[in-house]
Protein backbone atom coordinates (compact mmCIF):
# COMPACT_ATOMS: atom_id res chain seq x y z
CA UNK A 1 0.00 0.00 0.00
CA UNK A 2 2.60 2.32 1.02
CA UNK A 3 4.21 1.58 -2.06
CA UNK A 4 1.34 2.11 -4.28
CA UNK A 5 1.43 5.90 -2.98
CA UNK A 6 4.75 6.80 -3.50
CA UNK A 7 4.52 5.25 -6.91
CA UNK A 8 1.42 7.36 -8.01
CA UNK A 9 3.69 10.43 -7.19
CA UNK A 10 6.90 8.94 -8.82
CA UNK A 11 4.82 8.50 -12.11
CA UNK A 12 4.23 11.85 -12.33
CA UNK A 13 8.23 12.12 -12.97
CA UNK A 14 10.26 11.20 -15.87
CA UNK A 15 11.10 7.88 -15.46
CA UNK A 16 14.59 7.82 -16.62
CA UNK A 17 15.12 10.93 -13.77
CA UNK A 18 13.06 8.68 -10.66
CA UNK A 19 15.12 5.81 -11.36
CA UNK A 20 18.36 7.34 -10.25
CA UNK A 21 16.85 9.33 -7.84
CA UNK A 22 15.44 6.16 -6.48
CA UNK A 23 18.89 4.56 -6.12
CA UNK A 24 20.93 7.49 -5.19
CA UNK A 25 18.23 7.98 -2.32
CA UNK A 26 18.64 4.00 -1.47
CA UNK A 27 22.24 5.04 -1.02
CA UNK A 28 22.59 7.39 0.79
CA UNK A 29 20.06 5.82 3.16
CA UNK A 30 22.19 2.94 3.59
CA UNK A 31 24.92 4.67 4.82
CA UNK A 32 23.28 5.33 7.78
CA UNK A 33 23.74 2.00 9.67
CA UNK A 34 20.41 1.66 11.00
CA UNK A 35 18.51 2.78 7.84
CA UNK A 36 21.53 -0.35 6.19
CA UNK A 37 20.48 -3.00 9.03
CA UNK A 38 16.46 -2.14 8.69
CA UNK A 39 16.70 -2.91 4.61
CA UNK A 40 18.50 -6.21 5.24
CA UNK A 41 15.87 -7.15 7.66
CA UNK A 42 12.71 -5.99 5.89
CA UNK A 43 13.93 -7.34 2.10
CA UNK A 44 16.13 -9.81 2.64
CA UNK A 45 14.19 -13.46 2.71
CA UNK A 46 16.64 -16.11 3.89
CA UNK A 47 15.62 -19.27 3.24
CA UNK A 48 17.80 -22.36 2.23
CA UNK A 49 15.43 -24.29 0.41
CA UNK A 50 15.36 -21.47 -2.13
CA UNK A 51 18.99 -21.98 -2.46
CA UNK A 52 19.98 -22.94 -6.77
CA UNK A 53 23.34 -24.01 -7.75
CA UNK A 54 23.68 -23.26 -11.23
CA UNK A 55 26.94 -23.44 -13.63
CA UNK A 56 29.10 -23.53 -10.52
CA UNK A 57 27.90 -20.61 -8.86
CA UNK A 58 25.84 -20.69 -5.79
CA UNK A 59 22.54 -18.16 -5.74
CA UNK A 60 20.53 -17.56 -2.74
CA UNK A 61 17.67 -17.64 -4.44
CA UNK A 62 16.60 -17.70 -7.37
CA UNK A 63 15.10 -14.54 -8.42
CA UNK A 64 17.34 -11.50 -10.31
CA UNK A 65 17.44 -8.41 -11.28
CA UNK A 66 17.44 -7.96 -15.29
CA UNK A 67 20.17 -6.13 -16.95
CA UNK A 68 19.36 -2.00 -18.10
CA UNK A 69 18.57 -1.91 -14.43
CA UNK A 70 22.22 -1.22 -12.77
CA UNK A 71 24.14 0.06 -16.34
CA UNK A 72 26.92 0.64 -14.95
CA UNK A 73 27.69 -1.62 -11.92
CA UNK A 74 26.35 1.65 -9.98
CA UNK A 75 23.93 0.13 -7.48
CA UNK A 76 24.86 -3.48 -6.22
CA UNK A 77 25.79 -2.82 -2.72
CA UNK A 78 21.81 -1.33 -2.80
CA UNK A 79 20.40 -4.14 -4.76
CA UNK A 80 22.24 -6.59 -3.05
CA UNK A 81 20.29 -5.13 0.64
CA UNK A 82 16.85 -5.57 -1.71
CA UNK A 83 17.19 -9.32 -1.30
CA UNK A 84 18.60 -9.51 -5.30
CA UNK A 85 20.39 -13.23 -5.41
CA UNK A 86 21.73 -12.01 -8.61
CA UNK A 87 22.11 -8.82 -10.54
CA UNK A 88 23.21 -8.53 -14.38
CA UNK A 89 25.01 -5.37 -15.19
CA UNK A 90 25.14 -3.49 -18.52
CA UNK A 91 24.77 -3.86 -21.05
CA UNK A 92 28.16 -2.88 -21.23
CA UNK A 93 29.95 -1.77 -24.44
CA UNK A 94 33.77 -1.36 -24.76
CA UNK A 95 33.74 2.59 -25.59
CA UNK A 96 31.45 4.74 -23.51
CA UNK A 97 28.23 5.93 -25.24
CA UNK A 98 25.37 8.41 -24.41
CA UNK A 99 22.49 5.82 -26.16
CA UNK A 100 19.29 7.58 -27.45
CA UNK A 101 17.95 11.12 -27.24
CA UNK A 102 16.06 11.56 -24.39
CA UNK A 103 12.88 11.01 -23.60
CA UNK A 104 14.11 7.35 -24.02
CA UNK A 105 12.11 5.34 -21.09
CA UNK A 106 8.07 5.30 -21.10
CA UNK A 107 5.76 4.15 -17.91
CA UNK A 108 2.42 2.13 -19.68
CA UNK A 109 0.60 1.95 -16.55
CA UNK A 110 -2.67 0.39 -17.83
CA UNK A 111 -0.48 -2.61 -19.19
CA UNK A 112 2.29 -2.62 -15.89
CA UNK A 113 4.67 -1.89 -18.97
CA UNK A 114 7.42 0.03 -20.16
CA UNK A 115 8.82 0.80 -23.55
CA UNK A 116 12.66 1.69 -23.73
CA UNK A 117 15.13 2.79 -26.56
CA UNK A 118 18.31 3.40 -24.07
CA UNK A 119 20.33 2.21 -26.67
CA UNK A 120 22.93 0.93 -24.67
CA UNK A 121 24.14 3.81 -22.73
CA UNK A 122 26.70 3.21 -20.42
CA UNK A 123 30.44 4.63 -19.01
CA UNK A 124 32.18 1.94 -21.14
CA UNK A 125 34.45 -1.44 -20.09
CA UNK A 126 36.88 0.25 -18.64
CA UNK A 127 34.92 2.25 -16.23
CA UNK A 128 32.89 -0.24 -15.35
CA UNK A 129 35.85 -2.79 -14.49
CA UNK A 130 37.03 0.03 -11.90
CA UNK A 131 33.70 -0.22 -10.26
CA UNK A 132 33.15 -3.58 -10.33
CA UNK A 133 36.94 -4.00 -8.67
CA UNK A 134 36.09 -2.12 -5.44
CA UNK A 135 33.09 -4.11 -5.50
CA UNK A 136 34.47 -7.30 -5.53
CA UNK A 137 36.65 -5.67 -2.56
CA UNK A 138 33.50 -4.57 -0.70
CA UNK A 139 32.23 -7.90 -0.93
CA UNK A 140 35.44 -9.67 0.46
CA UNK A 141 34.97 -7.90 3.20
CA UNK A 142 31.83 -7.94 4.12
CA UNK A 143 30.66 -11.57 2.85
CA UNK A 144 27.78 -10.16 0.49
CA UNK A 145 26.74 -13.38 -1.53
CA UNK A 146 25.25 -11.05 -4.70
CA UNK A 147 26.29 -13.25 -7.35
CA UNK A 148 26.53 -10.42 -10.75
CA UNK A 149 26.37 -11.17 -14.48
CA UNK A 150 28.02 -9.11 -16.87
CA UNK A 151 25.78 -8.77 -20.25
CA UNK A 152 27.94 -7.76 -22.86
CA UNK A 153 27.23 -5.64 -26.42
CA UNK A 154 28.51 -3.97 -29.22
CA UNK A 155 28.69 0.43 -29.57
CA UNK A 156 26.78 1.83 -32.16
CA UNK A 157 29.46 2.51 -34.35
CA UNK A 158 30.84 -0.83 -35.07
CA UNK A 159 29.70 -2.47 -37.87
CA UNK A 160 28.32 -6.42 -37.62
CA UNK A 161 30.94 -8.00 -39.12
CA UNK A 162 33.09 -6.32 -36.45
CA UNK A 163 30.59 -7.10 -33.66
CA UNK A 164 32.75 -9.99 -32.43
CA UNK A 165 35.83 -7.11 -31.65
CA UNK A 166 33.11 -5.55 -29.24
CA UNK A 167 32.48 -8.58 -27.60
CA UNK A 168 36.28 -10.02 -27.20
CA UNK A 169 36.66 -6.61 -25.19
CA UNK A 170 34.25 -6.38 -23.41
CA UNK A 171 34.62 -10.02 -22.12
CA UNK A 172 38.54 -9.75 -21.28
CA UNK A 173 37.78 -6.28 -19.85
CA UNK A 174 35.00 -8.23 -17.28
CA UNK A 175 36.76 -11.46 -17.12
CA UNK A 176 38.15 -11.30 -14.02
CA UNK A 177 35.40 -9.34 -12.05
CA UNK A 178 31.97 -10.77 -12.86
CA UNK A 179 30.61 -14.53 -12.41
CA UNK A 180 28.98 -15.09 -15.78
CA UNK A 181 28.45 -13.34 -19.08
CA UNK A 182 25.30 -12.96 -21.33
CA UNK A 183 25.80 -12.13 -24.68
CA UNK A 184 23.09 -9.70 -25.64
CA UNK A 185 22.41 -9.57 -29.11
CA UNK A 186 18.44 -9.07 -28.99
CA UNK A 187 18.32 -5.43 -28.12
CA UNK A 188 16.00 -4.04 -30.37
CA UNK A 189 17.52 -0.84 -29.86
CA UNK A 190 20.55 -0.78 -31.54
CA UNK A 191 20.66 -0.46 -35.24
CA UNK A 192 21.02 -3.58 -37.01
CA UNK A 193 22.14 -6.00 -33.48
CA UNK A 194 19.10 -8.27 -33.99
CA UNK A 195 20.75 -9.43 -37.05
CA UNK A 196 23.51 -10.97 -34.99
CA UNK A 197 20.86 -13.34 -34.03
CA UNK A 198 21.22 -15.17 -36.85
CA UNK A 199 22.91 -18.55 -37.16
CA UNK A 200 26.09 -17.97 -38.69
CA UNK A 201 26.63 -14.41 -37.03
CA UNK A 202 26.12 -15.70 -33.85
CA UNK A 203 28.05 -18.69 -34.34
CA UNK A 204 31.09 -16.42 -35.15
CA UNK A 205 30.59 -14.30 -31.80
CA UNK A 206 30.25 -16.94 -29.14
CA UNK A 207 32.88 -19.35 -31.03
CA UNK A 208 35.34 -16.57 -30.58
CA UNK A 209 34.74 -16.11 -26.82
CA UNK A 210 33.94 -19.82 -25.94
CA UNK A 211 37.62 -19.76 -27.12
CA UNK A 212 38.61 -17.46 -25.04
CA UNK A 213 36.90 -18.79 -22.30
CA UNK A 214 38.14 -22.31 -22.72
CA UNK A 215 41.69 -21.02 -22.73
CA UNK A 216 41.21 -19.48 -18.94
CA UNK A 217 42.47 -21.67 -16.17
CA UNK A 218 38.37 -21.39 -14.62
CA UNK A 219 36.34 -20.77 -17.98
CA UNK A 220 33.29 -18.39 -16.73
CA UNK A 221 29.58 -19.73 -17.58
CA UNK A 222 28.40 -18.29 -21.48
CA UNK A 223 24.88 -17.25 -21.87
CA UNK A 224 23.49 -15.72 -24.39
CA UNK A 225 19.99 -13.31 -24.19
CA UNK A 226 17.59 -13.82 -26.97
CA UNK A 227 14.40 -11.88 -28.29
CA UNK A 228 11.06 -12.51 -27.74
CA UNK A 229 10.24 -12.32 -31.47
CA UNK A 230 12.22 -15.29 -32.67
CA UNK A 231 9.84 -17.73 -34.92
CA UNK A 232 10.24 -21.15 -33.97
CA UNK A 233 12.69 -22.01 -36.42
CA UNK A 234 15.08 -19.42 -35.24
CA UNK A 235 14.54 -20.95 -31.86
CA UNK A 236 15.91 -24.26 -33.01
CA UNK A 237 18.57 -22.83 -34.70
CA UNK A 238 18.91 -21.07 -31.55
CA UNK A 239 19.00 -24.59 -29.50
CA UNK A 240 21.64 -26.26 -31.92
CA UNK A 241 24.19 -23.42 -31.42
CA UNK A 242 24.02 -23.92 -27.66
CA UNK A 243 24.81 -27.29 -28.14
CA UNK A 244 27.60 -26.88 -30.81
CA UNK A 245 29.16 -23.79 -28.28
CA UNK A 246 28.53 -25.55 -25.25
CA UNK A 247 26.82 -22.71 -24.04
CA UNK A 248 26.11 -22.40 -20.35
CA UNK A 249 22.43 -21.35 -20.46
CA UNK A 250 20.04 -19.01 -22.31
CA UNK A 251 18.24 -15.94 -21.17
CA UNK A 252 14.80 -15.71 -22.57
CA UNK A 253 13.56 -13.26 -23.37
CA UNK A 254 14.22 -9.38 -24.05
CA UNK A 255 12.41 -7.04 -25.16
CA UNK A 256 9.48 -7.30 -27.99
CA UNK A 257 8.73 -4.72 -30.74
CA UNK A 258 5.63 -5.66 -31.20
CA UNK A 259 2.08 -3.68 -29.68
CA UNK A 260 -0.10 -6.31 -29.55
CA UNK A 261 -3.25 -5.94 -27.53
CA UNK A 262 -2.08 -2.69 -25.78
CA UNK A 263 -4.63 -1.60 -23.72
CA UNK A 264 -2.99 1.93 -23.50
CA UNK A 265 -4.07 3.85 -26.36
CA UNK A 266 -3.22 3.50 -29.93
CA UNK A 267 -2.19 7.32 -30.14
CA UNK A 268 -0.28 7.42 -27.13
CA UNK A 269 1.51 4.51 -28.17
CA UNK A 270 2.36 6.03 -31.51
CA UNK A 271 3.77 8.93 -30.06
CA UNK A 272 5.96 7.28 -28.09
CA UNK A 273 7.14 5.66 -31.08
CA UNK A 274 10.55 3.06 -31.23
CA UNK A 275 11.57 1.11 -28.62
CA UNK A 276 10.90 -2.67 -26.81
CA UNK A 277 8.26 -3.04 -24.73
CA UNK A 278 8.40 -4.90 -21.50
CA UNK A 279 6.50 -6.14 -18.80
CA UNK A 280 3.15 -7.74 -18.70
CA UNK A 281 2.17 -7.62 -22.28
CA UNK A 282 5.29 -10.40 -22.59
CA UNK A 283 4.18 -12.71 -20.09
CA UNK A 284 2.75 -14.99 -21.74
CA UNK A 285 4.85 -14.94 -24.75
CA UNK A 286 8.00 -15.44 -22.57
CA UNK A 287 6.60 -18.18 -20.76
CA UNK A 288 6.11 -19.97 -24.54
CA UNK A 289 9.66 -19.59 -25.46
CA UNK A 290 10.82 -21.27 -22.04
CA UNK A 291 8.53 -24.10 -22.61
CA UNK A 292 9.64 -24.27 -26.06
CA UNK A 293 13.46 -24.23 -25.01
CA UNK A 294 12.88 -26.36 -22.42
CA UNK A 295 11.35 -28.96 -24.28
CA UNK A 296 14.00 -28.53 -27.40
CA UNK A 297 17.32 -29.05 -25.19
CA UNK A 298 15.36 -31.45 -23.51
CA UNK A 299 16.25 -29.51 -20.10
CA UNK A 300 19.76 -29.38 -20.80
CA UNK A 301 20.47 -25.90 -21.21
CA UNK A 302 19.75 -24.38 -18.31
CA UNK A 303 17.25 -21.11 -18.73
CA UNK A 304 16.93 -17.85 -17.27
CA UNK A 305 13.24 -16.45 -17.35
CA UNK A 306 12.72 -12.55 -18.18
CA UNK A 307 9.51 -11.04 -19.15
CA UNK A 308 6.30 -10.12 -17.07
CA UNK A 309 7.18 -11.83 -13.69
CA UNK A 310 5.92 -9.04 -11.23
CA UNK A 311 4.34 -12.06 -8.34
CA UNK A 312 5.57 -14.76 -7.05
CA UNK A 313 3.03 -16.49 -8.97
CA UNK A 314 4.37 -15.09 -12.58
CA UNK A 315 8.31 -16.57 -11.26
CA UNK A 316 6.62 -20.14 -10.30
CA UNK A 317 5.07 -20.51 -13.85
CA UNK A 318 8.18 -19.35 -15.36
CA UNK A 319 9.99 -22.16 -13.29
CA UNK A 320 7.81 -24.73 -13.88
CA UNK A 321 7.64 -24.00 -17.46
CA UNK A 322 11.42 -24.98 -16.94
CA UNK A 323 13.66 -21.97 -15.81
CA UNK A 324 16.34 -22.13 -13.31
CA UNK A 325 15.71 -18.81 -12.80
CA UNK A 326 14.15 -15.62 -13.39
CA UNK A 327 14.65 -12.03 -13.25
CA UNK A 328 12.84 -8.74 -12.73
CA UNK A 329 12.66 -5.38 -14.17
CA UNK A 330 9.50 -3.82 -15.06
CA UNK A 331 7.80 -6.03 -12.27
CA UNK A 332 10.45 -3.94 -9.67
CA UNK A 333 9.06 -0.52 -10.90
CA UNK A 334 5.58 -1.46 -10.49
CA UNK A 335 5.78 -3.48 -7.27
CA UNK A 336 8.40 -1.80 -5.47
CA UNK A 337 11.40 -2.56 -3.16
CA UNK A 338 9.77 -5.74 -1.87
CA UNK A 339 9.17 -7.84 -4.96
CA UNK A 340 12.63 -9.83 -4.38
CA UNK A 341 10.96 -10.80 -1.15
CA UNK A 342 8.06 -11.31 -1.99
CA UNK A 343 8.78 -13.70 -4.47
CA UNK A 344 10.59 -15.63 -2.54
CA UNK A 345 7.90 -15.59 0.21
CA UNK A 346 5.70 -17.12 -2.46
CA UNK A 347 7.80 -19.60 -3.91
CA UNK A 348 9.56 -21.04 -0.12
CA UNK A 349 5.71 -21.83 0.08
CA UNK A 350 4.74 -22.77 -3.26
CA UNK A 351 7.32 -25.33 -3.73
Amino acid sequence: MLYSLLRSLLFNFPAEDVHYFAMNSLRKGLNVGLIRNLAHSSFRYQQPGLAKNLFGLHFTNPVGLGAGFDKNALYLRELSALGFGFVEIGTVTPQPQPGNDKPRLFRLPADKALINRMGFNNNGAKAIKGRLINWNNEKAKTNDPLIVGGNIGKNKVTANEDAWKDYEICFTELFDYVDYFVVNVSSPNTPGLRELQEKDSLRKILSHLQDINQGKTTPKPLLLKIAPDLTNEQLDDIVDLAFEVKLSGLVATNTTISRESLLTGAEKVQAIGMGGLSGKPLTEKSTYIIEYLAKQTQGKVPLIASGGIFTGADAKTKLDAGASLVQVWTGFIYEGPAIAKNICKYLSTHP
